[in-house]
């Protein structure tokens, strides 16, 4: 007897509404996991070719946690592509400045790139304080373990 594969098609997917508290919370892992639920990955039907996720609210982004010295050593680079066109900015910067930033440039890197990562990608929603836009769509409560 030969066991049949499931292939998740894109109009039969059905996806649910999270919403996660960054409060210190270790930045690293929190996006890791949060990847992997925007991916589907958590889903014993994710398919690598179909957006198989749920859509992820993130709050209190300004209060994520980081570890060890990185407040002072982490730095994120933006080029303009002109001659000296390199903006550096600091981890401690970026978490006063641009929490949201912060936290979408680091779940950016962890999902896939193309048109599939873009798409997916839209499904994530981050707020730096406790407060979001999202009441309506009742999302659920993900605790995180670590």
């Amino acid at each position: 007897m030969q066991r049949q594969t499931t292939i998740a098609k894109a109009n039969e997917i059905q996806r649910k509404w999270y919403v996660i508290d960054a409060t210190d919370k270790p930045l690293g892992r929190l996006c890791s996991y949060v990847a992997q639920v925007l991916t589907g990955k958590v889903k014993p039907t994710w398919t690598p070719n179909v957006d198989c996720g749920d859509y992820v609210i993130i709050i209190n982004a300004e209060k994520v946690g980081l570890s060890g010295n990185k407040l002072e050593t982490k730095k994120y680079y933006n080029v303009s592509g002109y001659d000296g066109g390199l903006r550096t900015r600091s981890a401690k910067e970026m978490v006063e400045k641009y929490p949201v930033e912060m936290v979408e440039r680091c779940i950016h890197g962890m999902c896939p790139k193309g048109r599939l990562g873009r798409q997916i990608e839209k499904k994530l929603f981050v707020y730096a304080g406790p407060e979001h836009k999202h009441e309506a769509q009742k999302p659920e409560v993900l605790e995180l373990k670590f």
